[in-house]
This record gives C-alpha cells, structure tokens and sequence, in this order.
C-alpha cells in the first residue's frame, strides 16, 4: 500500500513543484516532528528556494495540517475497509475477531510514514494547536472506532455480544486487541515477534468475549 498523498498535492492544477514541497513537508513531518518542521526545513528538503515554498504555503502550520489530516483519513479509511470485510460475515466469532485484531494492526506497516509522524506529535501534543489536536482525532482515530463501532452493533442486534454502548465496545476492542502489540511495537517502529503479536491478539479477544458474550 502507497504511502497516502495530501489532497492539497492532489489538487487539479497543482504544479509538480507544489507537490514536492508537500511530499517534503510530509518527510520532514516523519522525520523530525511538529515543532521542527519549518518552511526552511521543507525548504531545503524539496530542493527549492524558502521563497517558492512560502509562495505556495504562506502559512506553514496550515499545510502541516493539511498532510496530517489527509494521512490520518487514509488510514481511517483503510481501517473502516478491514471492520467492513472482517465483520460483515460472521462464521466463528472468536476466530473473526482475532484476524480483525490482526488485520487491524496492518496499517502500521502499510502507512510507516503516517506512524512516525504519530510519534512525533504525539510526543509533542502539549505544543499543538488544541484544534489541530482535535480535527486529527476526529480524522482518524474517532473516524476509525466509529467505522468498528457500527460492526460491532449489527453483531449485537444479531444476539452475537451483549453490547449496550457500540462505541465503548469498540473503543474496549481497540484497547484489549491491537493495542498491546501497538504499545509493544512502539506504533510500529520495533518489530514484535509473530508468536507475540498472535499471542497478544488471541488473550485480548478473549478477554473481550468475556465482557460482552451474551
């Protein structure tokens, strides 16, 4: 899977020019974080004078912005993909839910870009702009729950789980599933072993049937 491309390097009309220095601008973004990705910076990584890129983006906390919403919807989009494809047809509960967990951690590898960037401002957070914090959450992460969220009621109104709160179920999911090997894997910087991740996905699907078999 490509690394995602910024709506703003995909505009019609956009110079090859402009979409360099948005692909800079998201290199940089991975690379150094939030703080450190200036217009000299993007500048000096696309190759092109600070004037062209202050030309294309006077304001450079708007097009940093720009990238991390777009990356966080490729991702969220992905991850409303996998809840549709692993939820729709259940055949055993325990094992669809287990390659759900599994596959739900395959943007980490697919999207690497995407997650270094994550660390970063995540690392950060406190020097964000509170509503960059707010529209990225909404892009991805609330996105993404939502999308399992919504699986997680029709297996309810099946009378497959016991679930009274379809969002707190997903966000329990979520936390239960994939992300002890997220947590482990440093958002996907350092390798888990297969065993491990397996291992870890298996006890955290178990411990969600539990709380909501019915």
């Amino acid at each position: 899977m490509a690394t995602p491309t910024a709506a703003i390097e995909r505009a019609p009309g956009a110079s090859e020019e402009r979409r360099g220095i948005v692909r800079a601008a998201r290199t940089v973004l991975a690379r150094e974080g939030w703080t450190r990705c200036t217009s000299e910076a993007t500048a000096q990584e696309a190759g092109v004078p600070l004037e062209s890129v202050e030309r294309h983006f006077p304001d450079q906390k708007k097009l940093l912005l720009s990238v991390l919403l777009d990356s966080s919807a490729s991702v969220a989009a992905t991850l409303e993909a996998v809840a549709e494809s692993h939820l729709a047809q259940i055949t055993d509960l325990e094992q669809d839910l287990i390659a759900l967990g599994r596959a739900w951690l395959a943007p980490l590898e697919a999207f690497r870009e995407h997650f270094a960037i994550v660390r970063h401002i995540s690392a950060e957070v406190t020097r964000l702009p509170a509503e960059a914090v707010q529209k990225w959450q909404a892009t991805g992460p609330r996105r993404a729950r939502g999308a399992l969220a919504r699986r997680l009621r029709h297996l309810a109104d099946r009378g497959l789980l016991d679930i009274s709160d379809a969002d707190q179920a997903a966000e329990r999911f979520i936390l239960l599933v994939p992300s002890g090997v997220v947590q482990r894997s440093f958002l996907g910087a350092l390798p888990v072993p297969e065993d491990e991740a397996d291992a870890l996905i298996a006890d955290g699907v178990a411990d969600f049937i539990r709380l909501y078999h019915p």
